[in-house]
């Protein structure tokens, strides 16, 4: 017996077959985009307004720095750079360190060697830690007698964040500082001898510097300062109108906010 078929039939055939022909090729092209690491920049104040030897500074400083690295410090290509901030933070780095263990492919692994990974991933891990930990705390201690203690650059921050945004990692900014901005000459700032009256002016002000400073893109990187001073401290030791300039700074830059610890 002979069949003939109905070209609407045949049309149709057609059309499942290519839609089955692109439905399988997107699958085989379908591919997850890894993690991006995290590049954590720490900016500790090397300048005479802070003293890390007090107590309360050193324990608080010590603590903080223990819980980045062991927050951020997680997968291979995890990157920590502590940079020194004084008359020349641009070029004071003082340590660059990036996670080197490495998780193998647990794809084809049993539950028995899957736990064998883990376990040799973690020790390895750790062990770096352990390193990375006592050189950041090297560097927190480390004195600056120099010249370069006189004044306190943090605008010179902003480039080297925006740096580490160019590559698309996850960029974490921790300032171990009072965040006082002092720098001679025309259009910088000098907290130290003329610090912003008011909440308006630190506004104002941080606005006017926005028009230098919009040059650097700095993405949207988590920003945390970590402040010297005590609970206790008086508002003129703890301005809370620099408090205010500084976030009104990174809200105009990128619309980046500011946890104070």
């Amino acid at each position: 017996m002979h069949y003939s078929l109905n070209p609407k039939h045949l049309l149709l055939w057609g059309m499942l077959l290519v839609l089955s022909a692109c439905g399988g090729e997107t699958d085989q092209t379908q591919t997850a985009v890894p993690d991006a690491p995290t590049h954590t920049l720490v900016f500790l104040d090397k300048t005479q307004s802070v003293n890390v030897n007090k107590d309360f500074v050193n324990e608080k400083y010590r603590q903080a720095l223990a819980e980045i690295v062991e927050q951020n410090m997680r997968n291979k290509g995890d990157k920590l750079e502590v940079y020194f901030i004084h008359e020349n933070t641009s070029k004071a780095r003082a340590l660059s360190l990036t996670v080197r263990a490495e998780k193998e492919n647990m794809e084809s692994a049993n539950a028995t060697d899957r736990e064998a990974i883990e376990t040799s991933f973690n020790m390895a891990l750790q062990r770096e830690k352990g390193i990375y930990l006592r050189q950041a705390l090297a560097k927190l201690n480390q004195q600056n007698g120099g010249g370069s203690n006189q004044w306190t650059d943090i605008w010179a921050s902003l480039p080297i964040i925006a740096k580490a945004a160019e590559g698309g990692a996850n960029v974490q900014v921790y300032y171990f500082s009072d965040m006082i901005e002092s720098v001679r000459g025309t259009g910088r700032r000098d907290f130290h001898t003329t610090p912003p009256a008011s909440d308006a002016q630190a506004e104002e002000w941080a606005k006017e510097d926005v028009k230098q400073l919009e040059q650097y893109a700095i993405g949207s990187p988590l920003v945390t300062v970590i402040s010297p001073f005590e609970p206790t401290a008086s508002t003129r030791e703890n301005n809370p109108h620099v408090t205010h300039y500084w976030q009104t700074l990174f809200q105009e830059l990128g619309g980046v906010s500011i946890e104070e610890q």
